[in-house]
Parts: structure tokens; C-alpha cells; sequence
């Protein structure tokens, strides 16, 4: 299977998103990807304001405008982008969703793990999932996190469990010091976690490699990756906008969970405090 991972820098209006959404989809596909893979907050980025403004459900304009060029160009379309979800006091908040619509397939995974760490509340804003998802394409089964998940990893040996052999990660990554390190630790245990393909696409740095380590919101940090499930890095951006193509055979996941069977289980495990 071939992958396309576009990194790009999206700004605060959902409409010139798209168009470039919808050019990158066309040019992945001359290039013979089947598989598209965007950053979260396609649809707009987080530094634009207020999410519930342009937020739309899967059958919205947005959405449907990617379901269309997806199935145009026979690709499967992986974004980020907000659906309205529900009213907290004054706050109309929103499902931090990826996309995941083409080839016959229209639905979205909503984020489960919001981003309530150094000093950000996404949850403020943004309404937790609760269900994972997995989507088969080419006789592939691919699962879905977004972003903040990627520290979680129950997360994603529960989608290995499920059958998932690649993993999509639509993110947008807050600089700051030790945030790259971090990403790159993060990316490379989950794929060895679970023994599956990673492929996170990242939005662009704003600034580029010149504000590489200030702090910032979540708005990027470049380095999407594709990642293989022994854990070995096998394309990587850097902090400017990119496009990754990469050639995935999942005979390497079966293999890898053959030589290492960290899936068989839970162990059950007592401890003794003395």
C-alpha cells in the first residue's frame, strides 16, 4: 500500500484549507498513493480563535467537498476537523475528529484524549470521544488516533488488538523545549507497542526551523513520520511543509508480531508493598 503524509500549515479559514486539501488529494494521486493522511485541524488551525464557529458535522460542506475528491481520485482521505458536539455554561464545544471518508467509507474517529497538559486545556473546548475505530481498505485495516493520543498506549494496542496493522495519527504538536524529542520517543514506542505501522502526519511549524524549539500552542512542529512496527523511523519530515510517500507491506506487521507477541494478554499482575 502506498501512503501519502501531507504536512502542511492550515490557517483560519476552513474554505482555503480545503482548497489546498483538495489539490494535495489530486497530487497524491498521480503519484499512485491510496491512502491519504492530513494533520489534524485541517479544517482550521488552533491559533484561529473560536473552534465552534466553522465546526461541521460529516455531512457538512467541509466533509462532504473531501468525501467527493477522495472518491473522485479512489483514494481513502484521513483529516482533522471539528464537529459540534455540546454546550458546557457559555462554551459550545466540539469533537476533535479525523476524517476518514473515500473509497466507499465515510465516518470519523472523535479524539479521545484531550490535550490537558502543560498549561492547555483542550477539554475546555473540545469534548472527549469514547469509541476507537478501524476502517478496512485493500484488505488493510487501518486504526485512528489523533495527536495527544499517541501518549496513551493502550490505545493503540487496543486497535492492534482489533486487527489494525496501520495506525494513522493526524496531529498538530506544540513546540517547546524537549516537545521533538518527545514526539519522536512517542512515535517509535507506540509502533513497537503494538507492532504496527505509525503514520502521523503532523502540521507544519509556523516559523519553520527558525522558532524550532520556542514554546507554543498546539500548532506544530513538523516531522510527520512513518514509523514501522519494530519501532525503526522509516521517512521523517522536517519543519516546513512536505509531502512523505511511503511503500507499506503489512506481511512486515505479521512478522513482527510472530518475533515479538506483545499482544498476547494482559498479564494480571500483583503487587507486594513492603
Amino acid at each position: 500500500m502506498k501512503i501519502a503524509v501531507i504536512q502542511i500549515q492550515t490557517c483560519a479559514k476552513a474554505a482555503e484549507n480545503l482548497e489546498r486539501a483538495l489539490a494535495a488529494i489530486e497530487e497524491a494521486a498521480s503519484h499512485g498513493a491510496q491512502v491519504v493522511v492530513f494533520p489534524e485541524a485541517l479544517s482550521q488551525s488552533f491559533d484561529s480563535g473560536r473552534l465552534d464557529t466553522q465546526a461541521e458535522p460529516l455531512d457538512g460542506p467541509f466533509a462532504q467537498s473531501l468525501r467527493e475528491a477522495a472518491e473522485r481520485a479512489g483514494v481513502l482521505v484521513v483529516g482533522g476537523m471539528f464537529c459540534p458536539a455540546d454546550t458546557v455554561g457559555s462554551i459550545n464545544r466540539v469533537y476533535n475528529t479525523a476524517l476518514v471518508t473515500g473509497r466507499g467509507v465515510h465516518t470519523g474517529y472523535r479524539k479521545i484524549h484531550t490535550y490537558d497538559a502543560f498549561s492547555y486545556r483542550e477539554s475546555d473546548t473540545v469534548k472527549p470521544g469514547e469509541e476507537l475505530l478501524t476502517v478496512d481498505v485493500d484488505g488493510m485495516r487501518l486504526g485512528f488516533a489523533i495527536c495527544f493520543d499517541i501518549r496513551f498506549p493502550e490505545q493503540f494496542r487496543a486497535l492492534a488488538r482489533a486487527g489494525a496493522q496501520i495506525i494513522c495519527v493526524p496531529t498538530s504538536w506544540a513546540d517547546g523545549p524537549g516537545k521533538l524529542e518527545q514526539w519522536r520517543l512517542l512515535t517509535a514506542a507506540r509502533a513497537l507497542d503494538s507492532t504496527s505501522f505509525v503514520v502521523a502526519a503532523g502540521q507544519a511549524r509556523p516559523g519553520g526551523e527558525a522558532k524550532a524549539g520556542e514554546d507554543s500552542g498546539p500548532t506544530g512542529i513538523g516531522h510527520s513520520c512513518v514509523v514501522g512496527p519494530t519501532g525503526i523511523r522509516l521517512h521523517e519530515a522536517g519543519y516546513g511543509e512536505e509531502i512523505l510517500y511511503a511503500e507499506i507491506d503489512v506481511a512486515e506487521v505479521a512478522a513482527a508480531r510472530e518475533a515479538i507477541p506483545v499482544l498476547d494478554g494482559p498479564r494480571e499482575f500483583t503487587t507486594r508493598n513492603s
